[in-house]
């Protein structure tokens, strides 16, 4: 008779996990879908042949004193995106220098635009457009802060509730396998 109360108990927490389970799963299909493409777009990114991530291109030395100062490369940095995208005004967002290929990338805030340029001579080696910036915005939420101009606020409750979600997920997920296998091995005891 306990075995009874014991297995009904069981088959109880397994209708709440699945309940649990079900509806996460319906209320946030749309935001996973979001995290899941775009995450495996950008696991590719470095293999799509500069179409999501631009190739860094190599310059002509790695050796940082015969580099141009930063301020003479932000400068033609800067021109050069005028001249691909007049009339826009560009801020950069980083500067991403790769000493080992002599080159130095900037990237800009308002856009998905990176100029590469030779270190040594400032000479451009790339003006790409960085899908996987989109992309990553997309992942993490960033994309509707920035539409909202909500200062990481979205980005912040989006990544905290889609955290929690998936770690709920795993946990239900699992006892919804391991609990039928637990009640029939108890059945059998």
């Amino acid at each position: 008779m306990a075995r009874m109360g014991k297995r009904k108990k069981q088959a109880k927490v397994l209708r709440i996990f699945r309940k649990v389970h079900r509806t996460t799963g319906a209320l946030l299909f749309i935001f996973f879908f979001f995290i899941s493409v775009s995450g495996l777009i950008l696991g590719w990114k470095k293999n799509s042949n500069g179409y999501i991530l631009p190739k860094t291109q190599k310059g002509t030395t790695a050796n940082l004193k015969e580099w141009l100062p930063v301020d003479s490369l932000h400068t033609i940095a800067l021109n050069t995106i005028n001249k691909k995208v007049p009339g826009t005004s560009f801020e950069v967002d980083r500067i991403d220098i790769r000493k080992e290929k002599g080159s130095v990338k900037f990237l800009f805030v308002d856009s998905f635009y990176e100029v590469q340029l030779d270190g040594a001579n400032g000479n451009v080696l790339s003006i790409g457009t960085r899908r996987s910036d989109f992309l990553e915005n997309v992942h993490d939420g960033s994309i509707i802060d920035d539409y909202l101009g909500t200062n990481g606020y979205v980005k912040l409750i989006y990544t905290s509730v889609m955290g929690v979600s998936l770690l709920i997920f795993t946990i239900t997920g699992f006892w919804l396998w391991y609990g039928p296998k637990r009640m029939r091995k108890a059945g059998k005891a």
